[in-house]
Protein backbone atom coordinates (compact mmCIF):
# COMPACT_ATOMS: atom_id res chain seq x y z
CA UNK A 1 0.00 0.00 0.00
CA UNK A 2 1.44 3.05 -1.11
CA UNK A 3 -1.61 5.72 -1.47
CA UNK A 4 -2.96 8.31 1.04
CA UNK A 5 -5.63 8.62 3.35
CA UNK A 6 -6.83 11.93 4.59
CA UNK A 7 -9.24 12.93 7.71
CA UNK A 8 -11.38 15.22 8.52
CA UNK A 9 -9.92 18.22 10.91
CA UNK A 10 -10.52 19.37 14.45
CA UNK A 11 -11.26 22.74 15.24
CA UNK A 12 -8.55 24.74 14.19
CA UNK A 13 -8.14 28.10 16.52
CA UNK A 14 -9.58 30.86 14.71
CA UNK A 15 -6.90 33.56 14.83
CA UNK A 16 -6.55 34.26 10.59
CA UNK A 17 -7.09 30.15 10.45
CA UNK A 18 -10.64 27.98 10.93
CA UNK A 19 -12.64 27.56 13.30
CA UNK A 20 -16.07 25.15 13.41
CA UNK A 21 -18.12 24.64 16.12
CA UNK A 22 -18.35 21.22 17.07
CA UNK A 23 -20.70 18.27 18.87
CA UNK A 24 -19.51 15.10 20.50
CA UNK A 25 -17.74 12.80 17.71
CA UNK A 26 -13.72 14.23 18.06
CA UNK A 27 -12.58 13.11 13.86
CA UNK A 28 -9.58 14.76 14.37
CA UNK A 29 -6.46 16.09 12.53
CA UNK A 30 -5.06 12.20 14.16
CA UNK A 31 -7.60 10.07 14.18
CA UNK A 32 -6.79 6.92 15.63
CA UNK A 33 -6.80 3.74 13.83
CA UNK A 34 -6.98 0.21 15.27
CA UNK A 35 -5.82 -2.03 12.34
CA UNK A 36 -6.81 -5.90 12.88
CA UNK A 37 -5.02 -7.89 9.85
CA UNK A 38 -4.05 -11.49 9.97
CA UNK A 39 -1.24 -11.21 7.02
CA UNK A 40 2.12 -8.97 8.87
CA UNK A 41 3.37 -7.75 5.96
CA UNK A 42 -0.53 -6.12 4.92
CA UNK A 43 -0.96 -4.81 8.31
CA UNK A 44 2.34 -2.97 8.00
CA UNK A 45 1.80 -1.62 5.03
CA UNK A 46 -1.73 -0.02 6.00
CA UNK A 47 -0.14 1.19 9.09
CA UNK A 48 2.64 3.10 7.28
CA UNK A 49 0.10 4.36 4.84
CA UNK A 50 -2.24 5.81 7.58
CA UNK A 51 0.89 6.92 9.88
CA UNK A 52 2.20 8.73 7.09
CA UNK A 53 -1.32 11.01 6.50
CA UNK A 54 -1.27 11.47 10.16
CA UNK A 55 -2.62 8.79 11.63
CA UNK A 56 -2.41 7.62 14.95
CA UNK A 57 -2.42 3.76 14.12
CA UNK A 58 -2.47 0.77 16.39
CA UNK A 59 -1.39 -2.74 15.10
CA UNK A 60 -3.43 -4.98 16.71
CA UNK A 61 -4.17 -9.25 16.39
CA UNK A 62 -7.26 -11.49 18.18
CA UNK A 63 -5.52 -11.58 21.49
CA UNK A 64 -5.49 -8.13 22.21
CA UNK A 65 -7.97 -6.94 20.33
CA UNK A 66 -10.71 -6.35 22.77
CA UNK A 67 -8.26 -5.01 25.42
CA UNK A 68 -7.08 -1.96 23.31
CA UNK A 69 -10.98 -1.29 22.33
CA UNK A 70 -11.87 -1.04 25.97
CA UNK A 71 -9.05 1.45 26.52
CA UNK A 72 -9.04 3.90 23.73
CA UNK A 73 -11.37 4.95 21.43
CA UNK A 74 -10.76 4.45 17.44
CA UNK A 75 -12.07 6.50 15.08
CA UNK A 76 -11.50 3.83 12.11
CA UNK A 77 -11.25 0.17 12.45
CA UNK A 78 -9.73 -2.15 9.74
CA UNK A 79 -10.73 -5.33 10.04
CA UNK A 80 -9.60 -8.87 8.39
CA UNK A 81 -12.33 -10.91 7.75
CA UNK A 82 -9.53 -14.10 8.68
CA UNK A 83 -8.28 -13.17 11.81
CA UNK A 84 -7.91 -16.09 13.36
CA UNK A 85 -8.45 -16.47 17.14
CA UNK A 86 -11.30 -13.71 16.76
CA UNK A 87 -14.72 -13.52 14.59
CA UNK A 88 -15.24 -10.03 13.19
CA UNK A 89 -18.68 -10.84 12.65
CA UNK A 90 -19.20 -11.12 15.76
CA UNK A 91 -16.33 -8.03 16.65
CA UNK A 92 -18.61 -5.74 14.79
CA UNK A 93 -22.08 -7.25 16.26
CA UNK A 94 -20.48 -6.79 19.65
CA UNK A 95 -19.21 -2.72 18.82
CA UNK A 96 -22.91 -1.87 17.31
CA UNK A 97 -24.05 -3.39 20.53
CA UNK A 98 -22.40 -1.63 22.96
CA UNK A 99 -22.74 2.18 21.02
CA UNK A 100 -19.50 1.94 19.52
CA UNK A 101 -19.89 4.00 16.70
CA UNK A 102 -16.43 3.77 15.42
CA UNK A 103 -15.76 3.44 11.31
CA UNK A 104 -15.47 -0.19 10.56
CA UNK A 105 -13.87 -1.69 6.77
CA UNK A 106 -13.68 -5.53 6.70
CA UNK A 107 -11.29 -6.65 4.31
CA UNK A 108 -11.23 -10.39 2.72
CA UNK A 109 -9.28 -12.10 0.13
CA UNK A 110 -12.61 -13.96 -1.06
CA UNK A 111 -14.84 -12.42 -2.98
CA UNK A 112 -17.73 -14.08 -1.33
CA UNK A 113 -21.12 -12.09 -1.12
CA UNK A 114 -22.64 -13.97 1.59
CA UNK A 115 -19.89 -12.68 3.86
CA UNK A 116 -19.96 -8.98 2.54
CA UNK A 117 -23.89 -9.01 3.15
CA UNK A 118 -23.59 -10.22 7.00
CA UNK A 119 -20.52 -8.29 7.34
CA UNK A 120 -22.49 -4.83 6.68
CA UNK A 121 -26.14 -6.40 8.56
CA UNK A 122 -24.09 -6.88 11.76
CA UNK A 123 -22.67 -3.19 11.80
CA UNK A 124 -19.74 -2.97 9.38
CA UNK A 125 -19.71 0.59 7.31
CA UNK A 126 -17.76 -1.08 4.27
CA UNK A 127 -16.64 -4.01 2.81
CA UNK A 128 -13.43 -4.57 0.70
CA UNK A 129 -12.44 -7.41 -1.16
CA UNK A 130 -8.23 -8.11 -1.73
CA UNK A 131 -6.43 -7.54 -3.95
CA UNK A 132 -7.89 -3.96 -4.16
CA UNK A 133 -6.30 -1.21 -5.54
CA UNK A 134 -4.77 1.35 -3.46
CA UNK A 135 -7.03 4.66 -5.07
CA UNK A 136 -10.22 2.41 -4.01
CA UNK A 137 -8.90 1.83 -0.65
CA UNK A 138 -8.36 5.23 -0.43
CA UNK A 139 -11.34 6.65 -1.58
CA UNK A 140 -13.75 4.42 0.11
CA UNK A 141 -11.50 5.63 3.72
CA UNK A 142 -11.96 9.28 2.95
CA UNK A 143 -16.12 8.74 1.99
CA UNK A 144 -16.48 6.87 5.19
CA UNK A 145 -15.21 9.54 6.99
CA UNK A 146 -16.92 11.96 4.97
CA UNK A 147 -20.41 11.17 5.30
CA UNK A 148 -20.39 9.54 9.12
CA UNK A 149 -23.75 10.93 10.60
CA UNK A 150 -22.02 11.21 14.14
CA UNK A 151 -18.65 13.20 12.23
CA UNK A 152 -21.49 14.94 9.72
CA UNK A 153 -23.08 16.21 13.09
CA UNK A 154 -20.05 17.94 14.79
CA UNK A 155 -19.24 19.80 11.26
CA UNK A 156 -22.15 23.09 11.64
CA UNK A 157 -19.94 25.57 10.02
CA UNK A 158 -16.50 26.13 9.26
CA UNK A 159 -15.03 29.91 8.86
CA UNK A 160 -11.70 31.54 7.40
CA UNK A 161 -10.97 35.10 6.58
CA UNK A 162 -14.65 36.43 5.14
CA UNK A 163 -15.59 33.29 4.03
CA UNK A 164 -18.17 30.79 5.96
CA UNK A 165 -19.04 27.08 4.48
CA UNK A 166 -22.77 25.63 6.34
CA UNK A 167 -22.37 21.72 5.12
CA UNK A 168 -25.74 21.30 6.41
CA UNK A 169 -27.28 23.66 4.13
CA UNK A 170 -24.92 22.97 1.01
CA UNK A 171 -24.20 26.28 1.11
CA UNK A 172 -20.65 28.93 1.35
CA UNK A 173 -20.99 32.92 1.91
CA UNK A 174 -18.38 35.73 1.34
CA UNK A 175 -18.44 38.59 4.11
CA UNK A 176 -21.82 37.92 4.50
CA UNK A 177 -23.28 37.27 1.08
CA UNK A 178 -24.15 33.98 -0.41
CA UNK A 179 -21.65 32.45 -3.28
CA UNK A 180 -23.35 31.25 -6.19
CA UNK A 181 -20.96 27.99 -6.37
CA UNK A 182 -21.55 25.46 -9.10
CA UNK A 183 -21.60 21.40 -6.99
CA UNK A 184 -17.62 21.02 -8.22
CA UNK A 185 -17.22 24.75 -6.91
CA UNK A 186 -18.92 23.92 -3.56
CA UNK A 187 -17.30 20.60 -3.16
CA UNK A 188 -13.74 22.01 -4.37
CA UNK A 189 -14.21 24.46 -1.33
CA UNK A 190 -15.73 21.79 1.60
CA UNK A 191 -12.65 19.91 0.96
CA UNK A 192 -10.01 22.73 1.15
CA UNK A 193 -11.22 24.52 4.01
CA UNK A 194 -11.96 21.19 5.50
CA UNK A 195 -8.02 20.67 5.54
CA UNK A 196 -6.19 23.61 5.58
CA UNK A 197 -2.81 23.68 5.27
CA UNK A 198 -2.82 20.75 3.10
CA UNK A 199 -1.23 20.71 -0.94
CA UNK A 200 -3.17 18.43 -2.87
CA UNK A 201 -2.33 17.33 -6.43
CA UNK A 202 -4.37 17.19 -9.27
CA UNK A 203 -5.17 13.61 -9.32
CA UNK A 204 -5.52 13.68 -5.72
CA UNK A 205 -8.29 16.41 -6.57
CA UNK A 206 -9.67 14.22 -9.19
CA UNK A 207 -10.19 11.31 -7.14
CA UNK A 208 -11.68 13.14 -4.54
CA UNK A 209 -13.95 15.38 -6.83
CA UNK A 210 -14.60 13.95 -10.15
CA UNK A 211 -14.32 10.10 -9.00
CA UNK A 212 -11.49 7.83 -9.22
CA UNK A 213 -13.44 6.13 -12.38
CA UNK A 214 -12.99 10.09 -14.18
CA UNK A 215 -11.52 9.59 -17.51
CA UNK A 216 -12.06 13.07 -19.11
CA UNK A 217 -9.56 16.02 -19.19
CA UNK A 218 -7.48 16.33 -15.93
CA UNK A 219 -6.74 20.49 -16.61
CA UNK A 220 -10.75 20.68 -15.75
CA UNK A 221 -9.02 20.66 -12.19
CA UNK A 222 -7.26 24.17 -13.45
CA UNK A 223 -10.62 25.56 -14.63
CA UNK A 224 -12.59 24.66 -12.10
CA UNK A 225 -9.70 26.33 -9.50
CA UNK A 226 -10.01 29.64 -11.44
CA UNK A 227 -13.33 29.54 -11.48
CA UNK A 228 -13.66 28.98 -7.62
CA UNK A 229 -10.74 32.02 -7.30
CA UNK A 230 -12.91 34.25 -8.76
CA UNK A 231 -15.44 34.03 -6.10
CA UNK A 232 -13.88 33.87 -3.01
CA UNK A 233 -10.71 35.96 -3.90
CA UNK A 234 -10.75 39.60 -3.61
CA UNK A 235 -7.77 39.71 -6.70
CA UNK A 236 -7.99 36.13 -8.19
CA UNK A 237 -4.69 37.09 -10.03
CA UNK A 238 -2.44 36.97 -6.94
CA UNK A 239 -4.60 34.60 -4.48
CA UNK A 240 -4.07 34.73 -0.68
CA UNK A 241 -6.44 31.70 0.77
CA UNK A 242 -6.29 29.08 -2.53
CA UNK A 243 -2.71 29.46 -3.55
CA UNK A 244 -0.30 27.08 -6.03
CA UNK A 245 2.35 25.25 -4.60
CA UNK A 246 4.22 24.96 -8.03
CA UNK A 247 5.51 21.50 -8.71
CA UNK A 248 2.82 19.99 -5.97
CA UNK A 249 -0.45 21.57 -6.40
CA UNK A 250 -2.58 23.73 -4.33
CA UNK A 251 -2.94 24.67 -0.81
CA UNK A 252 -5.90 26.30 1.19
CA UNK A 253 -5.19 29.12 3.81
Amino acid sequence: MTEQIVSLPSGIPSDGQISMTTNFFDISDNPRVLVLEENIATQDSLCNVLNDEGFLTTAANAKNARDLLKQEVYELIILDRKLKGLNCFDLCRELRMKNIQSIILIINDENVESDCVLGLEVGADDYLVKPFGNREFVARCRAMLRRHPLSRSLLDKFECCDLELIPEECRATRGGKDLKLSPKEYKLLELFIQNPKRVWSRDDLIDQIWGINYIGDRKTVDVHIRWLREKIEANPSDPTKLSTVRGFGYRFC
